[in-house]
């Protein structure tokens, strides 16, 4: 395929906020749907963002991935499936660093064991984590700072303590899944997951500075 459809996708890819489904692009610059669809899978492998651990304040969260329960067919429904309880969607964590970047990845459950590893992977010691009242943030005082905002209570801010930075950023991820690309399989979810992580981190950039910097990692993919 031309490098200059290469460079287009890119670019178009960039500058879409919420994302940009394979047949709007197949459309653009004038390919097939498919290849469009591979085009999308190949740049979102240089979405990959190497910052280094967040520290300061960090908003932590999880979020559920997947059609909303009561919108699906009767023969389709799952019992206790509303908000994911009904372990028929796909578990999101994130950690957002206030006025800095976020890091997001799907994750296997909900555990004490899972979300503690997510953030020892991603936080620096003694960064100020703030969390909601979910049990299995409790025993991450022993290695940082730990303020709880109970959102059962409909508390939502507390002084400094709140999630809504990171609230937001899963605002972006599901407008782009819902809008965009309407399913998403929990194979691919990651990729995705990535493209909105480093679109959002590299908003202050300068939009030539971040396209180069994609070529860079395109390039080193084998």
């Amino acid at each position: 395929m031309d490098l200059q459809k290469w460079f287009l996708a890119i670019a178009l890819t960039l500058n879409a906020k919420k994302g940009i489904s394979a047949r709007q692009l197949a459309r653009d610059i004038e390919v097939t749907k498919d290849t469009a669809w591979r085009i999308l899978m190949q740049i979102r492998k240089s979405f990959v963002d190497d910052c280094e651990l967040l520290e300061g304040i960090i908003e932590i969260d999880e979020t559920f991935v997947g059609g909303k329960n009561k919108n699906r067919h009767a023969d389709k429904k799952v019992e206790g499936g509303q908000g994911g309880n009904g372990g028929d969607k796909t578990i999101v964590v994130g950690t957002l660093e206030r006025g800095g970047k976020v890091k997001a990845q799907k994750v296997i459950d909900r555990s004490a064991k899972t979300l503690h590893g997510v953030v020892k992977q991603n936080v620096a010691k003694g960064s100020q984590l703030m969390t909601d009242e979910f049990k299995s943030y409790n025993g991450l005082c022993l290695l940082y700072g730990h303020q709880v905002v109970n959102h059962a209570m409909k508390e939502y801010v507390n002084g400094a303590c709140h999630t809504n930075t990171l609230e937001g950023f899963w605002s972006l991820l599901k407008r782009g899944v819902i809008g965009q690309y309407h399913y998403v399989s929990p194979r691919y979810l990651n990729n995705y997951i990535n493209e909105f992580c480093y679109r959002y981190n590299s908003r202050k950039t300068n939009i030539n500075e971040v396209f180069a910097a994609v070529i860079s990692k395109g390039l080193s993919i084998r």
